[in-house]
């Protein structure tokens, strides 16, 4: 397996200790490569294409850390393909017409492939992920982009189809753990021959502190060891300096937004107070509207708790009208109240599967005529055809009620909503089991009459 010598990319040691750290420490090879087994393993895909030299088109997927630079400048090391970097940020369809022509002469001139690696694909527009295409197909160029976020949603159809997608996970904190170590004892690029030690609980705060990610803990370590007061040791305390605060990933915009979401919501249906405050603790720290989090209560409220407790939907609109009053961070502490009483509260979806149940009778009988006697009569002539005759107004019977049709004639016998036993919901079906039965009274009352 060919190496990539990191004095040959750096330099003498001198100019390669200018360099961060974690950049010093990328990987020269898929041996060195950590996490990804599923991809580097022997007789994986990636090492499928190492062996063979063969490089499809690739789009990387995954948290940032994990990998997917370091896996596209490996690809193009082990695969003697030019390496050329594109900045999605920083570059345009002009720059993406000048690498291609520069990957035309090259492969006309010496028969070599280009690489071209895309950081952060999701950030071209719809046009300019539309350049690459005719290139990608023909071979001008083996693209490789790199996303944090979904390609289902951020790459357009097409360049997906001619791109083979790699999924690459999170590292785990035993990966990130030996980054680490790596990083201590390696002479050339780590501290090595400084001989920095390291806190065992230092090194468990940097890990946790790193989230999965590779780049961030080696910054941190870096950081943290210009901190050391003695030059030969990193502490706890040097590494709560160095980090600050915990770095959490999640993109308002982007997969992780609605993951999080998702899990929150999830976790109030399920009943779960403690997970969905883990979740609204993540959603309030990572910066996520508070506006957007009380609105997801409202419609949880109606949805999945309904009659079961009607006052869930009075104390998540009373949460919303606090953030508007208070903002944060104090209003954090009404989201809370309403988190933990709406995961507390008993479920119920009756209402929300009633009005599905109603609204596909619509779609499927259409606008069924509103009978005579429950229409407005406001004129003279209305009144003449009928409207609104025979309408009895429940107020003027013994308990508020009497029997009358509501719906259409063709759907006498529907019913849309079916109360639970769950909750306050329990009285609702009770009663109108109550109501149902003095209706089958009174028929069985009429029936008799008409016998006799």
């Amino acid at each position: 397996m060919t190496n990539i010598n990191n004095r040959d990319i750096f330099g003498s040691k001198a100019e390669a200790d200018a360099i961060p750290l974690a950049e010093r420490m990328r990987p020269r090879s898929l041996d060195e490569f950590v996490g990804q087994e599923h991809l580097v393993g022997e007789g994986r895909l990636l090492a499928r294409v190492v062996e063979t030299g063969k490089t499809p088109s690739l789009i990387l997927w995954g948290p940032p850390g994990s990998g997917k630079t370091t896996l596209a400048r490996l690809l193009a090391g082990m695969t003697s393909s030019e390496f050329v970097s594109f900045s999605a940020v920083l570059s345009g369809v002009k720059d993406i017409r000048m690498v291609v022509e520069d990957a035309k002469m090259r492969l006309k001139m010496k028969g070599d492939r280009t690489i071209l690696f895309v950081d952060e694909i999701h950030r071209f527009n719809k046009a300019q992920q539309d350049a690459f295409l005719p290139h990608v197909e023909d071979g001008t160029v083996i693209l490789i982009g790199a996303t944090t976020e979904n390609p289902s949603f951020e790459v357009i159809p097409p360049l997906l189809s001619r791109c083979q997608v790699v999924k690459l996970d999170r590292l785990s904190d035993e990966e990130v753990g030996g980054i680490v170590d790596r990083a201590l004892t390696d002479d050339d690029r780590g501290f090595g021959s400084r001989r920095l030690d390291i806190d065992p609980d230092a090194r468990a705060l940097l890990v946790e502190a790193a989230c999965g990610d590779a780049r961030k803990v080696l910054n941190a370590l870096e950081t943290a060891a210009s901190f050391t007061k003695d030059g030969k040791t990193v502490t706890s305390e040097s590494v709560v300096e160095a980090i600050k605060s915990p770095y959490l990933r999640h993109d308002k915009a982007g997969e992780d937004h609605y993951n999080v979401i998702s899990a929150f919501i999830k976790s109030l249906r399920g009943s779960d107070p403690d997970a969905a405050l883990y979740w609204l603790a993540r959603l309030i720290e990572a910066g996520e509207n508070p506006r957007f989090i009380a609105r997801r209560m409202i419609i949880f409220a109606g949805e999945d708790i309904g009659n079961a407790e009607p006052a869930a939907l009075m104390i998540a609109t009373a949460v919303a009208q606090a953030v508007e009053y208070v903002g944060m961070p104090e209003v954090a502490i009404n989201l809370a109240h309403a988190v933990t009483y709406l995961a507390s509260a008993p479920k119920s979806n009756a209402s929300y599967m009633g009005l599905k149940r109603a609204t596909e009778e619509v779609h499927r009988t259409g606008a069924l005529e509103v009978p005579l006697h429950l229409r407005n009569a406001p004129t003279k002539l209305m009144s003449e055809f009928g409207y609104g005759e025979d309408y009895k107004y429940p107020h003027d019977f013994d308990g508020g009620f009497v029997k009358q049709q509501y719906l259409p004639d063709e759907l006498v016998e529907k019913r849309f909503y079916h109360p639970t036993d769950y909750g306050r919901e329990k009285n609702i079906a009770e009663r109108l089991e109550r109501l149902r039965q003095k209706i089958r009274k009174q028929k069985k009352e009429k029936s008799s009459k008409k016998k006799k």
